[in-house]
């Protein structure tokens, strides 16, 4: 999702990801023109049909196809133009109009735009609302969903040093290997910010990743002790791993929200509003890792996952 500025920002970059859901646009793709054409919705939506895009990585294109059938669900005609590419890309193409609705990250967008994203969720969002209304972009209700980076460990790990949140790794004293991408011991969210916000030290740091496989494999074979991996990264629930809570608030907001023409907007009023911020609404950090996990490691069809958990939360029958 991010082939832009927030690479230097936070680093969940386009090929960081795709390694783990590269087959997921193709299998989306090729339901597309099906599940447009046979509208599960029992109340039809006269309008404009609603072009829905999503960045190239797997949880964009996930989510992407979630908004999509709970819209058909309710009557809307969409078009899935899915994997449109980085947020330079598919941000210039919501402006333009050739997209109206894309899931989006708070704080990387915001920043993507010129602001300054905090970890406060409400101030980013309306923060992010401000930014983008001059470009007729709409910004809807937050998720309580949020993939950002985290920092891992084992369960071992975390349970020799009674540890749940980030600020818990000082009762290592310092022995800890901390392991991340090249850029952290100059980037303020990484190396700088555990020192600087959590006072904490390490013994060393290993260049690996941004939350990419070397990172997972250090950490499984006890090379590192703490990695940089992603919030809703379905490796943490497969491996077993800890993920440490950010309780002095390091990283900034990436809560998921749809970013949409403002004139859809109007166009449908609160029937369209309400269906996107119900979708927000029931989408966890817990509930979209699972996902992650089944679609990026267990292999299951990504519509069909979008569907049962679309149904687990009641929003279609």
């Amino acid at each position: 999702m991010h082939g832009d500025t927030n690479i230097e920002t936070h680093l969940k970059g386009e090929p960081m990801r795709i390694f783990r859901n590269r087959a997921i646009g193709a299998v989306l793709m090729a339901v597309a023109l099906v599940a447009t054409a046979c509208s599960s919705g029992d109340d039809s939506q006269d309008g404009t049909t609603i072009v829905i895009g999503s960045a190239n990585f797997g949880e964009s294109e996930l989510v992407a196809e979630i908004y999509a059938q709970a819209l058909e669900a309710k009557g809307f005609t969409v078009e899935r133009k899915f994997s449109v590419g980085s947020r330079e890309i598919y941000a210039a193409a919501l402006e333009a109009g050739e997209l109206h609705l894309v899931p989006e990250y708070i704080g990387s967008a915001l920043t993507y735009l010129g602001g300054e994203a905090s970890s406060d969720v409400v101030a980013t969002t309306e923060a992010l609302r401000t930014a983008w209304a001059p470009a007729g972009i709409s910004v809807l209700e937050p998720a309580p969903a949020q993939d950002k980076n985290g920092f891992v460990v084992t369960k071992e790990t975390a349970d020799s040093l009674g540890a749940v949140n980030v600020s818990d790794l000082a009762a290592a004293n310092g022995s800890l290997v901390l392991g991340g991408p090249p850029e952290c011991p100059d980037r303020p969210f990484c190396l700088i910010g555990l020192e600087d916000t959590y006072g904490l030290t390490f013994a060393s740091f290993r260049p690996l990743d941004a939350g990419g496989s070397l990172t997972v494999t250090a950490l499984k074979e006890g090379e590192i002790d703490v990695g940089l991996l992603f919030t809703t990264d379905g490796v943490i629930a497969a491996e077993g791993f800890v993920l440490l809570a950010d309780d002095m608030g390091l990283q900034p907001a990436e809560s998921i929200v749809p970013a949409i023409a403002t004139s859809i907007v109007d166009e449908y009023g609160s029937d369209l509003e309400d269906v996107l911020n119900a979708v927000s609404a029931a989408l966890t950090t817990e509930g979209l890792t699972e996902m992650n996990r089944l679609v990026g490691y267990v292999g299951d069809d990504p519509v069909q996952v979008a569907t049962n958990w679309l149904q687990e939360v009641g929003l279609v029958g």
